[in-house]
């Protein structure tokens, strides 16, 4: 028995002749009767009264036409399952706030692309709530993003954490905050500040830190690429996580660095997400402990041996 003699029969009862049949399958009809013929000999069933204005489907097959709709959706639904694993292992869509982006994002994506060489891995940066957003969509796979410490994740986003680190000041390497060893608030605030845009986790950070105070002049910005541009040109000073610094070419080249606030402020930390109702597929899966196994590695990893925050076990 043949998936394609299942179709032909489905195809005559659903047509109601042996010509459209034959047309929609795009075989001749002999072809098709034939087909059909084959499989009411293995059956032992007659499946379709022939007639000369046509064919239409026999007591018995009328019997079994339910038996056949079901394994014909049942393949339907296969080929539809191998279609999505094909075009998950061709792209995997991962959106980013733009974090950790050197240390950790980029050798990752290294080691994915040297396991996976099939599959094309596409970067989106956006805000967190348009990840979010993506996520429950199923426009990305994966997300992500950053949380203040004690934020509480959606329940409908399995959340993983990567890295837990401190805000810390990004200023130029020759700039007079460069010369302390942590700057106090008052003294940032006189500085030109380049603040995050609204809708970025950082905005929400200053906000809440300042506590209704004001920089002296402030920029705002989409993004920590944007904002340690900024600061490399000399405009002001801005506040990120001590993660999207670290190792950054900026810094390795001495441009800018990073120095620490002179007053207690909660943790931030690098979560990686995804929607809790959409199936993990293993190439995904395998991208997030590559993303795991890096962090776990870097000196700002937060990540303990027993991984207490990783919901995806739950």
């Amino acid at each position: 028995m043949r998936i394609e003699q299942l179709e032909c029969v489905a195809a005559v009862t659903r047509l109601g002749s042996m010509r459209r049949a034959s047309e929609a399958l795009h075989m001749s009809q002999p072809a098709l009767s034939q087909t059909i013929g084959n499989l009411e000999r293995e059956l032992g069933v007659t499946l379709l009264e022939r007639h000369r204005a046509g064919a239409r489907i026999s007591a018995g097959g009328r019997e079994l036409l339910p038996r056949i709709t079901e394994v014909l959706d049942a393949v339907h639904r296969l080929r539809a399952a191998a279609g999505d694993q094909v075009r998950t292992r061709r792209m995997i869509r991962v959106g980013t706030v733009n974090a950790a982006t050197v240390p950790l994002v980029t050798p990752a994506m290294s080691a994915f692309r040297a396991a996976h060489p099939e599959t094309q891995v596409e970067l989106v940066t956006a805000q967190q709530p348009d990840i979010h957003d993506a996520l429950r969509g199923g426009g990305l796979d994966l997300g992500l993003v950053n949380l203040i410490d004690g934020d509480d994740a959606p329940p409908d986003l399995a959340t993983v954490e990567l890295l837990r680190g401190r805000a810390v000041v990004c200023c130029r390497a020759d700039g007079p905050l460069a010369r302390l060893d942590a700057v106090p608030l008052e003294r940032m605030l006189a500085e030109p500040f380049v603040a995050m845009r609204a809708g970025y986790l950082m905005h929400r950070y200053v906000h809440r830190l300042l506590n209704g105070r004001e920089p002296a002049f402030a920029y705002s910005v989409d993004g920590a690429e944007m904002g340690k541009v900024m600061v490399a040109e000399g405009l002001g000073v801005t506040l990120l996580p001590d993660y999207s610094i670290a190792d950054d070419p900026l810094e390795r080249s001495g441009i800018i660095t990073r120095r620490p606030l002179d007053i207690e402020s909660p943790d931030v930390l690098l979560v990686a997400q995804h929607a809790r109702t959409r199936h993990l597929t293993a190439h995904v899966r395998h991208l997030v402990h590559l993303l795991k196994a890096r962090a776990s590695h870097l000196p700002q990893a937060g990540i303990s041996a027993t991984e207490p925050h990783d919901s995806t076990k739950a």
